[in-house]
């Protein structure tokens, strides 16, 4: 019996879930974002500005969608030239006809102009923030009561470690890779938080983002868009179909390589994937396997014979350049259901 991991049917779709324009401290418009996503192959963005969520339907076409989201941070209380933490959420609203902020507060977190453009619920109480996972996990509870798909971003970048980030509970996904944070020096490829909330049960998934703000031009080294995405596996380029597709997980994350085919059958994992020199397959316990291509050449499939004491499953393929493309994990009680 063949049980597909990632839909056999439907199109991928590439999308970057994690976006900054001008409504905040980006430097290209919505519509200048929009325009250059477009020509580089992606078909889903999410402008996310800093505290302040703005619907963008008018800038969606059949060949691209906009989803709306904003990004929401709690900081510790700290100068920020003490190198305080902080914990930064992704919120992308479910339903396309959502116009109410989560976790608002009229009076603070934005300025003057925001206010102006910002739309709450006028029956919900303010949301105070403070920096405790208290606080952070009932900010994730309401947008998730809500129908927000919740990633937590750029750990390396926010300075959290396993103490701060174990504790945190109610996201569906964590960002693996951030882009603008590895452009602009972090080491911010983070498959290691991941396995800390794997060897939690916290069963997530991940992305692939480029937190881009466009501050240098384009043929700069520190430019921070086309780094890092997430592909996602839909029926259909509509907005309840993609987010149908990230609450089940049908997707990877990538920093350009391909994952095109996952499956099970007869207790062996299946991948097809672009060009690759390695193929990993790490589960939970010690027992990770790798596949390389035949006779030194590189490998566009490879096959791991899966066990229920694997705890968990989830592959990486990595190309010629280093860069990788990462599975959500898959957990072996539900594989072999």
């Amino acid at each position: 019996m063949i049980k597909y991991v990632l839909p056999r049917e439907g199109q991928f779709y590439k999308a970057n879930l994690h976006c900054h324009s001008t409504i905040s401290d980006g430097r290209l418009t919505p519509e200048e974002l929009k325009e250059a996503y477009k020509a580089h192959g992606y078909s889903v963005l999410s402008i996310t500005d800093h505290e302040l969520m703005v619907p963008h339907h008018d800038l969606t076409d059949p060949d691209f969608l906009m989803m709306t989201g904003f990004e929401m941070s709690f900081n510790e209380e700290k100068p920020w030239q003490e190198n305080p933490k902080t914990c930064h959420i992704c919120f992308v609203a479910l339903n396309e006809n959502e116009i109410y902020q989560p976790c608002f507060h009229r009076t603070k977190y934005l300025d003057e102009e925001g206010f102006k453009l910002a739309q709450f619920d006028p029956a919900e109480p303010d949301f105070e923030r403070e920096y405790t996972p208290e606080c952070i996990n009932e900010a994730m509870r309401i947008g998730r009561e809500k129908g927000f798909f919740i990633t937590y971003n750029h750990p390396v970048w926010s300075l959290e470690r396993y103490n701060e980030y174990s504790k945190y509970e109610g996201m569906h996904a964590m960002e693996i890779c951030n882009y603008s944070s590895v452009v602009s020096g972090w080491d911010e490829y983070n498959p290691r938080v991941y396995e800390d909330f794997l060897h939690q049960n916290k069963r997530i998934f991940v992305q692939g983002t480029d937190d881009n703000h466009n501050r240098q031009q384009p043929d700069h080294p520190k430019w921070d868009s086309f780094g890092a995405f997430t592909v996602i596996k839909a029926p259909a380029l509509t907005y309840r179909d993609i987010a149908e597709a990230l609450v089940k997980g049908c997707f990877y994350a990538s920093q350009g390589p391909e994952i095109r085919g996952l499956w099970l059958e007869d207790n062996v994992l299946h991948v097809d994937c672009s060009p690759a020199v390695r193929v990993y397959c790490i589960t939970k316990a010690r027992r990770c396997m790798a596949g390389y291509g035949e006779n030194g050449g590189l490998a566009e499939h490879a096959a791991f014979e899966l066990r229920p004491e694997d705890g968990y499953v989830r592959i990486s393929v990595q190309d010629e350049k280093g860069n990788r493309a990462d599975s959500n994990a898959y957990f072996t009680d539900e594989l072999f259901r």
